[in-house]
């Protein structure tokens, strides 16, 4: 989930699960042995678009005919609970890029923003998102809407998903760097785990022309500004980019505005998140070059804190990945939910991969998490055992039941007896 999904809540590829490209087997590689090929040859595949460029230009195609069947309606944009910079940003591309298409979107998230660069963006850009939880949906006329995206998620890590999808809205599209959740009946699917972040794909979007960016709208500098947010978010600063990266922010460095930029990386940490800090490192273990911390209770507006205290953790020596999870309690819908986050820079290791191995599935087959380059989160609800903390020795047996639970399955793949797959 985010921690995207837990999404993408919220995050969450050099990591990524190993895939078949099909370029690989479709265009023959200019070192391949056999027959010597001439410079006539040569430079005729040079001038041949490639199939990579011609899949593009299939799917810049395939989602302005999507467009062109909506003009004049309504959609929804669903985001994860928790949206972090790299889903408000391109949901608000998607945005402005429906509006020359006469489609009028919202963009909606049900959980909260407690990250405290998320709040300044929101703040400083009037980047235009809607809190819309459960209980608000329900008094909503959703026959307005035609159609609901998913950006950054594919619905498992975005608590509307059930009531819009159970209400008749049909998927208009879905577009993602995540690993595929599962089968989504969508017009529109623009899935690329390949990718490091969607800001990246939605700048490929700005650069085929579906929408000029004019550098004199102030609209169309601050989409650019979060979209280079986006950007330096999920590629941890740009050190974890590739070339589609690099091409991405080249185009944006013409439009965003640095100041406003650092503005919003400038934000100070909340006291929570300095708690939350503390506590994983009062209570973390570290084998194998794991970093593992339960850091107990947290008030669900503190939910975003999980994440940074394992980014804090990543700092220590020796540490090549680190895992840190709390019991998070929902005042409003009167839940608790295990959350945690991973951060890694092993090459080997794919966050996707090990969340999924490690926690599993729900009895209706859903992953309890998932992950992308470097980073993955999980959600794992309490169920029956919710609430119940105002009797301080069942609260810390409770956390001790699920603390010891998670660290077991963590560690059975951390220390693995004779699993080759994880080669620590």
């Amino acid at each position: 989930m985010k921690d995207h999904p837990p999404n993408n809540s919220d995050e969450i590829s050099g990591n990524r699960e190993a895939e078949i490209d099909p370029l690989r087997e479709v265009v023959p590689s200019v070192n391949t042995p056999g027959k010597r090929r001439g410079k006539a040859e040569v430079a005729s595949e040079e001038n041949r678009p490639s199939l990579r460029e011609e899949l593009h230009d299939r799917k810049i195609e395939q989602l302005r005919q999507m467009f062109d069947r909506h003009k004049g309606s309504r959609q929804l944009i669903l985001l994860q609970d928790f949206p972090d910079p790299d889903a408000l940003s391109s949901a608000w591309t998607y945005k402005l890029i429906a509006e020359k298409y006469d489609i009028q979107c919202e963009i909606l998230y049900a959980g909260t923003l407690s990250h405290q660069e998320n709040i300044t963006l929101v703040k400083l850009t009037g980047l235009p998102l809607q809190r819309w939880t459960l209980e608000t949906a329900k008094t909503k006329d959703l026959s307005a809407y035609k159609g609901c995206v998913f950006i950054d998620n594919q619905g498992t890590t975005c608590n509307l998903t059930e009531f819009i999808l159970g209400a008749g809205i049909p998927i208009a599209a879905v577009i993602d760097h995540h690993s595929l959740q599962g089968e989504m009946n969508a017009e529109f699917m623009d899935v690329r785990p390949e990718i490091h972040a969607t800001a990246t794909i939605f700048t490929e979007y700005l650069q085929a022309g579906m929408l000029a960016f004019d550098s004199n709208i102030s609209q169309h500098v601050k989409c650019a500004t979060a979209l280079m947010h986006g950007l330096r978010s999920d590629t941890n600063a740009l050190r974890q980019a590739q070339e589609e990266e690099f091409l991405a922010a080249a185009y944006l460095s013409r439009f965003y505005d640095s100041q406003l930029l650092n503005a919003v990386l400038q934000s100070s940490r909340s006291k929570w998140v300095m708690d939350a800090i503390e506590r994983s490192l009062k209570h973390r273990i570290v084998q194998n070059n794991f970093s593992i911390a339960g850091i107990g209770y947290l008030r669900y507006d503190d939910r975003d804190s999980i994440p940074q205290a394992a980014d804090f953790l990543m700092t220590e020596e020796n540490v090549h990945t680190a895992v840190v999870y709390a019991i998070v309690h929902d005042k409003d819908e009167e839940i608790e939910v295990v959350i945690g986050s991973l951060r890694t820079n092993k090459l080997t290791l794919d966050p996707d991969e090990f969340i999924k191995e490690a926690f599993g599935q729900d009895a209706q087959g859903r992953f309890f998490g998932g992950g992308r380059s470097q980073a993955g989160g999980f959600e794992i609800p309490v169920g029956f055992l919710s609430g119940g903390n105002e009797d301080s020795d069942y609260a810390r047996m409770k956390w001790e039941v699920f603390d010891a639970q998670i660290k077991q399955k963590l560690l059975h793949l951390v220390s693995p007896k004779d699993n080759p797959i994880y080669d620590h």
